[in-house]
């Protein structure tokens, strides 16, 4: 199902065969007529609309389709925290909506969470893939992957404050108003805090606004952390290009990593003063990545 919008993009649904009841929203920029380019995946608690003055740029050019992962946003796909170990779950929804829309030759890119499944997706579907470029993608090393396997990632201060977080509010507004200058939102442009309220909650029936990623499925995030994607870097072969914050980096160096970076296999640039909201802070450095990325080189 396909709609049309006032703000440089359509709206779809897209139901992924053997994915669970319901579907995945996106949001489609640039023309019609043209093969996507480029599929853009958000960060943990996040939505595709948060990214909306970053894309509709490009989208005078490009094709770009930019996704609710599983239990955010608009998409309906089941979320269920209890059990969940791993983010292989958003890898495979992402391999499926590949094969469902049959796009091949395209760019993945993602922030944070977004940039990990991008990246497991890439390796799981090698030829339907050009190349990735990622932003602060979430990186953990070899032994917090063991201690997530081991259930030990369960306390902290994300994993907190993720499940304390208020879910309901009167208003969008009185959602901005909170959120306005304060925690991870203190070096947002007010465009993306208004577009992240706008694509991030949802109306009840009684007049208030509640939460679309439910804090027990953000807390899930955190804590399910059993994929290696490192070894997703290892066994692909195609570019990435990696923009790394400077401050409070989640893209972990380990020396895996380390031994990718010396040998080419992927290209790490840190961006100085950044912060892990890197594309809120510097979204001209990010915007000129992924046109880098897109062309020359496709019809």
């Amino acid at each position: 199902m396909d709609g049309d919008s006032q703000d440089h993009f359509r709206r779809r649904e897209i139901v992924l065969p053997g994915r669970g009841d319901g579907a995945m929203a996106a949001l489609d920029f640039g023309p019609r007529d043209r093969a996507v380019d480029l599929v853009f995946l958000h960060a943990n608690g996040f939505n595709a609309q948060t990214y909306r003055t970053l894309l509709a740029p490009l989208g005078e050019r490009l094709r770009i389709l930019a996704v609710d992962q599983r239990g955010h946003g608009a998409t309906s796909l089941p979320a269920v925290a209890e059990g969940r170990a791993n983010w292989y779950d958003l890898r495979d929804d992402l391999v499926c909506l590949l094969e469902t829309l049959d796009l091949t030759d395209v760019v993945l890119s993602g922030h944070s969470m977004g940039g990990a499944a991008s990246v497991m997706a890439a390796a799981a579907a090698p030829d339907r893939v050009r190349s990735l470029v990622l932003f602060d993608p979430v990186v953990m090393t070899s032994e917090t992957t063991a201690a997530a396997r081991r259930g030990e990632l369960t306390d902290s201060p994300l994993v907190a404050g993720a499940r304390r977080r208020r879910a309901i509010f009167p208003s969008r507004q009185a959602v901005v108003d909170a959120y306005r200058g304060r925690g991870a939102f203190r070096t947002w442009p007010e465009a993306m805090l208004e577009d992240y309220v706008a694509g991030g909650f949802r109306d009840t029936p009684d007049g208030e606004v509640v939460l679309a990623c439910a804090p027990e499925w953000e807390a899930s995030n955190f804590t399910s952390h059993g994929h290696d994607t490192v070894a997703a870097f290892e066994a692909l072969k195609r570019p990435v290009r990696i923009l790394k914050a400077e401050i409070e980096s989640t893209c972990r160096m380990d020396a895996r990593m380390d031994a990718l970076a010396a040998a080419g296999r992927i290209a790490v640039e840190v961006l100085p003063g950044t912060t892990h909201f890197l594309p809120m802070e510097r979204p001209d450095e990010v915007r000129a990545a992924l046109t880098l990325a897109t062309g020359p080189g496709r019809g």
